[in-house]
């Protein structure tokens, strides 16, 4: 006699590993939108900023690839970045149909500016874990991600992207 299901409960949903990892998600959202407020970006165009910055000259399809972030959204990223004066396209030398990516020089002022906001709401994020259980929970994290990078719907593709670049990490 095959045994029975277990009963489906509230319970079992917010015990579930996908169901947490949702809800820091919006947490952490949340906090660095909190933290953020006065510059008005998301975590997604702050990424993108980083990247743009680290590589100047990185087309879209390489900065999704090195921020793991879906390309067919990241194109109204770039827009708003664009719209706000932080990034400029250029057409590239070898193809003009292919646009390379630049900070601005407000680009360049806003990441001078956020970044401690940014460090705050990172700390917030962890903060009332005690220091050793934010060490671990980290290193779980990081373990976790890169084990199942390879389940994204955007695998994190940075070494790959770079390379084309002809620039390391």
């Amino acid at each position: 006699m095959p045994s029975k299901p277990a009963p489906i409960t509230i319970d079992a949903v917010y015990a579930a590993p996908g169901y947490l990892f949702r809800r820091m998600q919006q947490i952490a959202v949340s906090i660095f939108m909190e933290e953020c407020k006065a510059f008005d970006l998301t975590p997604v165009q702050y990424a993108a900023l980083i990247a743009i910055h680290t590589h100047p000259g990185i087309d879209a399809t390489r900065l999704s690839a090195v921020i793991a972030f879906d390309r067919s959204t990241l194109g109204s990223v770039i827009e708003r970045l664009q719209v706000k004066d932080f990034v400029e396209r250029k057409p590239a030398p070898e193809d003009k149909r292919i646009k390379l990516l630049y900070l601005t020089k407000s680009g360049a002022a806003i990441l001078r500016e956020i970044i401690p906001a940014v460090e705050r709401a990172q700390a917030r994020m962890l903060e009332p874990l005690k220091p050793a259980d934010r060490k671990t929970l980290m290193g779980l994290l990081t373990q976790l991600v890169d084990l199942n990078n390879e389940a994204s719907r955007v695998p994190l593709r940075a070494e790959d992207a770079l390379e084309h670049l002809g620039k390391g990490g």
